[in-house]
């Protein structure tokens, strides 16, 4: 993946470009050969606050681009919003072009729905375990909730989710409430 990182009206502290690196990494490890261009902006802003930034990252991918762009006053929390952001929209992207293909699951991707239990929360740290059904443990990030708040699940409620295996097992790609 090429990576281009420019700056507007400031000079790149080096703790930047080492979570650019390291964020960039990340999806070169979920995305290989998918993104084959990358550019990260940081500008200083003058219109959004005294001493605001704007991050934006703009990614080519075959037939797509993707662009993201965040205003705040932390260039480094605003990198690993806007990379999320970018992931979730790759990871997308990436499931429609299975679906359209007819390809139903990606080599060793489980990508089951399933319902199960809230085994364990760990709100502070935005994530938490379930139990399925079938008495699996799926791992899930606060950031794949669906019309839901991690400050509104308890242990013991019954949730739906979509399971996929990552790095280190088994993943939730979505949970929500099981209204039924």
């Amino acid at each position: 993946m090429e990576l281009k990182i420019e700056a507007k009206n400031l000079d790149i502290r080096k703790s930047w470009q080492e979570k650019i690196e390291e964020e960039r990494n990340k999806l070169i490890r979920h995305y290989a050969n998918f993104v084959l261009h990358l550019r990260v902006t940081i500008e200083a802003t003058s219109g959004y606050k005294e001493g605001g930034y704007e991050v934006r990252l703009v990614a080519s991918v075959p037939n797509d681009t993707v662009a993201v762009k965040r205003w705040g006053e932390s260039v480094r929390s605003l990198l690993v919003e806007a990379f999320d952001v970018l992931g979730l929209q790759l990871k997308e992207i990436v499931k429609k072009k299975q679906n359209h293909k007819g390809a139903k699951v990606q080599v060793g991707a489980v990508d089951a729905k399933s319902s199960g239990i809230i085994r364990k929360l760990m709100p502070d740290d935005a994530y938490g375990f379930i139990v399925t059904n079938d008495k699996r443990d799926v791992f899930f990030h606060a950031n794949v909730l669906r019309d839901v708040a991690m400050s509104d699940l308890s242990e013991g409620d019954e949730v739906l989710l979509a399971l996929e295996e990552g790095e280190k097992g088994l993943q939730a790609t979505w949970v929500r409430m099981d209204n039924a």
